[in-house]
């Protein structure tokens, strides 16, 4: 095939139109402006192991205790958590402390009281944490001791009463604001995280675990039950799914548990978090075996094999269940199909 003079002539003269019309000519031309634009720098999300633009871990970590009653349900924002530790306290119930730092919702709760665990459970994060009141001093202090930055009930420009719940269910934290009014670093890396889920250690060494029933007392049971579709575990509690104030059910990529000593402390009960025990943890509909250990109030928890080694987590967000092993309360147990 042949290209005549006049051809290639008018091919030049369309390219040549082209290019003054554009206004920016062309990338070796004169007058050519980029529209490239350096991409944001990535980071590893501390609290969550995936791949994130920096700006968007940048800030500190917001540790809250959430009501986990009847009368609380639906939760606010508990699906948008990087980390959530379930606790027993009084009478067999169990609360939530969960912790926000890549996600942070404008609301979050229901917000309750603190118990004496939960400066240890807090304190590797740093940043804040937020609770309704606290009851002994002796518990207060355990949490202002920790250096975080305290929020309670009294910063009203911060907290406020929903009107569609009754009280004391009803206490609702502006978190988003509160991170904004207390900026701070990020929060270390806590645990350990594989590229993916089929790569964590559960992934490569686990045993099939489709379903995990958690019994913390008499009056509180839950299970977690594998949905491979979404990769994640799914929350079912009191015979139902539960589910967040989104209406979707509460997901989880990583499920651990740790057994805890549980003892007295001014009158209620004290999880033991700087000690260690028996651990699971759950990724991918399997479960590997192993230990839990925190060697400080300040120091994060560890997960390792029983050959010692370091469990891997998968991206994504964990859920971490400490289920008694007696001591003030009554044992709880742990089952997995």
């Amino acid at each position: 095939m042949t290209i005549s003079v006049a051809s290639v002539l008018v091919i030049a003269i369309v390219v040549a139109v082209v290019a003054a019309t554009s206004g920016k000519g062309t990338p070796s031309g004169p007058g050519y402006t980029s529209t490239y634009k350096t991409p944001d720098p990535t980071v590893i999300a501390p609290l969550r192991g995936t791949v994130v633009p920096a700006s968007q871990v940048a800030g500190p970590a917001i540790s809250v205790k959430v009501c986990n009653v009847e009368h609380c349900e639906p939760e606010i924002g508990l699906n948008q958590a990087d980390i959530v530790f379930e606790e027993i306290v009084e009478g067999g119930i169990t609360r939530y402390v969960a912790v926000w730092q890549s996600d942070v919702p404008d609301v979050v709760g229901p917000v309750r009281s603190l118990r004496p665990m939960d400066a240890d459970i807090a304190a590797p994060f740093g940043g804040i944490i937020a609770y309704s009141g606290y009851g002994a001093e002796e518990t207060h202090q355990l949490a202002l001791n920790t250096g975080l930055v305290n929020l309670t009930e009294n910063n009203q420009n911060l907290m406020y009463r929903l009107t569609d719940r009754v009280a004391p269910y009803n206490l609702a934290l502006k978190a988003k604001q509160a991170v904004k009014d207390n900026p701070g670093n990020p929060p270390a890396q806590q645990f350990a995280y594989s590229s993916g889920v089929e790569s964590s250690s559960a992934g490569v060494d686990g045993a099939p675990a489709g379903n995990i029933n958690i019994v913390f007392s008499g009056s509180s049971d839950d299970e977690w039950n594998y949905d491979a579709a979404s990769g994640k575990y799914l929350r079912w509690q009191w015979g139902g799914p539960d589910k967040d104030s989104d209406g979707k059910q509460i997901a989880a990529t990583n499920v651990a548990i740790m057994r805890v000593d549980v003892q007295q402390f001014v009158g209620v009960p004290r999880t033991i978090m700087v000690s260690s025990g028996e651990a699971w943890v759950a990724t991918g509909g399997k479960v590997v075996h192993g230990k839990w250990s925190k060697a400080g109030t300040a120091d994060p928890i560890r997960f390792v094999t029983d050959a010692g080694s370091t469990i891997y987590l998968a991206p994504g967000n964990t859920w971490i269940e400490m289920v008694p092993t007696g001591g003030f309360v009554t044992p709880g147990s742990v089952a997995f199909k």
